[in-house]
């Protein structure tokens, strides 16, 4: 635990210039430290590792090579703009200075929105989003949040944080506010919603109804950066948070068999009722996933595809969870880890027993000599 967290931490200006680098360069360290080591301590490195990229391969940190500058919102936004050239658009209260994007100000009544015009194509992606949401409201007493958006329509305003609440495809709500009210949940929650446009939004109820999973986290008033990673690749949704500003990634949200087209939007809105806040959007840095397909993927129309989720449950029975949760659960880092190292233990008692016995008997054939 000492050794990986001196590892990942290496001091904050590290872990700012980690964020623009491959964690390819931490999961393969210099092969002589190990030419010196113990067998046992070169097992016990190799399952380390292992466990190490079973956390962090879900987050592929600021590869340049595969940043998408089309589909990317990064300062000091040249691209933004009304201009038949400009990659994007914004509609509403969205003010955009050389700082940051500010969906709503901290003002009642506010709805807002920025989208990119560039349709994309990649089949397998991850955007980091760099946010900010602060106001001068006490607890409970902001709202209502903002919304990252992969639809196929574009700047369709609506009740669903100042977009449409009858979308097709992926939405991640960042909300602040509790409609609901309910006591098994607390605020700021972020969730995700896949929509083939058939189930709208339930705003009253915070959409407990129809999200993948979320979970609660505290992004406001913060005095350094907040992060959103999403990433969908080979039909599993993954959304991952770092809202202390310490490139340490959590996972909020996984979840597989979900089908997504490409051809579609990628957007971000905001509004406020008669509670309000700051939401500010610093950056959104689309990244292409190099992945392997299968022949029959390739060679499949994804422009075609209908956005959908392959779940146990219908998203209308999970009106009945209270927790408003039917998240599924994979094994995570540490259960791999503790599986490697189970096994590991078995082999060795196994060894020390099969050893033993063959000493026995060894022992017992020489007294019949």
């Amino acid at each position: 635990s000492s050794v990986f967290h001196w590892l990942w931490r290496g001091g904050r200006k590290t872990l700012k210039m980690a964020r623009e680098r491959s964690p390819a360069l931490w999961l393969h360290p210099q092969t002589n430290v190990t030419h010196k080591m113990p067998v046992c301590h070169r097992i016990l490195l190799l399952l380390w590792l292992l466990h190490f990229s079973s956390v962090h391969s879900d987050i592929t940190d600021g590869n340049a090579e595969h940043l998408k500058r089309e589909h990317s919102l990064i300062k000091p936004y040249q691209g933004v703009g009304t201009s038949p050239s400009s990659q994007w658009d914004f509609w509403g209260s969205t003010l955009v200075t050389s700082q940051y994007v500010r969906l709503t100000p901290d003002e009642r009544s506010k709805q807002g929105s920025i989208w990119n015009t560039v349709p994309c194509y990649l089949k397998d992606w991850e955007m980091h989003v760099q946010f900010k949401i602060h106001g001068s409201g006490k607890k409970n007493l902001h709202g209502d949040g903002f919304a990252i958006w992969y639809t196929k329509d574009r700047l369709h305003t609506g009740t669903v944080f100042g977009s449409s609440a009858n979308f097709l495809g992926l939405a991640m709500f960042i909300d602040t506010y509790p409609n609901d009210e309910a006591p098994d949940r607390s605020f700021p929650y972020i969730s995700a919603m896949v929509n083939n446009g058939s189930l709208p939004y339930d705003h009253g109820k915070d959409g407990r109804s129809t999200e993948l999973g979320g979970c609660s986290v505290e992004v406001r008033n913060k005095d350094h950066d907040t992060y959103l990673a999403i990433r969908y690749s080979k039909g599993r949704l993954t959304i991952m948070i770092d809202v202390d500003d310490r490139n340490d990634w959590k996972e909020c949200i996984d979840f597989g068999g979900v089908r997504l087209p490409t051809g579609y939007y990628f957007g971000a809105s905001a509004a406020t009722g008669d509670l309000s806040d700051n939401h500010d959007i610093i950056s959104m840095k689309m990244y292409q996933l190099m992945v392997e397909h299968t022949p029959e993927e390739d060679n499949q129309d994804w422009t075609k595809i209908e956005p959908s989720v392959s779940l146990l449950k219908s998203p209308k029975d999970n009106i009945d969870d209270p927790t408003g949760n039917f998240r599924s659960t994979p094994l995570t880092g540490w259960k791999v880890f503790l599986l490697l190292l189970c096994a590991l233990l078995g082999i060795v008692v196994c060894a020390v027993v099969g050893a033993v016995v063959f000493q026995k008997r060894q022992e017992r054939n020489k007294r019949f000599y």
